[in-house]
């Protein structure tokens, strides 16, 4: 009965930081939210667990090295591309991150689990405004304009994204009947982009633009 009541207080302490670490990933809408993230909190003690059982030879040792393998293709499942952006990387690492703290807490290594926890939820909740500053600073937006085809290049779009303090690398132009449309794949920061999206909007000979 001890060995069970140790079992129970390891699966206990993964249940709950696992869901901690779940609420704030549910409270921002990511995808791997606070079951999930139970889930493999749980689970990865589990196989910690049954590895230990199992004792120190060849079969113990591969089923705990094979719980980073089988994390690798759940994490390679959130992470997807949008808008030539790619999205779920920090979830996809929380992923991995939790179940490194089920590893730890399955083997009864209270302590690593504990710091660990603490600079992962340090890192979600107390860094994402940092990173906001950080964006802010430099930011890469994908410009697609439509303007009316006169017998030129889209060259003075290029000139006018360097006045606004913003550096375009061209990606392609394309005429369709009376249009020319240019996109540019443009670095800058926060405030130059917006001062770009007003006078672009102002601009009469543009019909459409995306950014």
């Amino acid at each position: 009965m001890e060995f069970a009541t140790e079992d129970i207080i390891r699966l206990s302490a993964a249940l709950l930081i696992g869901g901690l670490i779940g609420i704030e990933r549910e409270y921002h809408g990511k995808s791997a939210g606070f079951r999930t993230m139970i889930m493999i909190c749980v689970g990865s003690a589990l196989f910690t667990l049954v590895s230990g059982r199992m004792g120190s030879g060849t079969a113990g040792d591969r089923i705990a090295a094979n719980i980073v393998n089988g994390i690798g293709f759940l994490g390679a499942g959130i992470i997807f591309r949008d808008d030539n952006r790619v999205k779920g990387l920090t979830t996809a690492a929380t992923v991995w991150a939790v179940s490194a703290l089920g590893m730890c807490l399955g083997s009864g290594h209270y302590d690593i689990a504990l710091i660990g926890f603490v600079f992962i939820i340090s890192s979600l909740l107390f860094l994402n405004r940092f990173a906001r500053q950080i964006q802010r600073l430099n930011q890469t937006r994908d410009y697609k304009i439509v303007t009316q085809f006169r017998n030129k290049t889209l060259s003075q779009y290029e000139e006018f994204f360097e006045e606004c303090g913003l550096s375009p690398t061209r990606s392609h132009q394309q005429r369709i009947g009376t249009e020319i449309i240019g996109q540019w794949r443009v670095d800058g920061t926060e405030i130059n982009h917006e001062k770009c999206i007003k006078r672009l909007l102002n601009d009469p000979e543009v019909k459409e633009f995306t950014f």
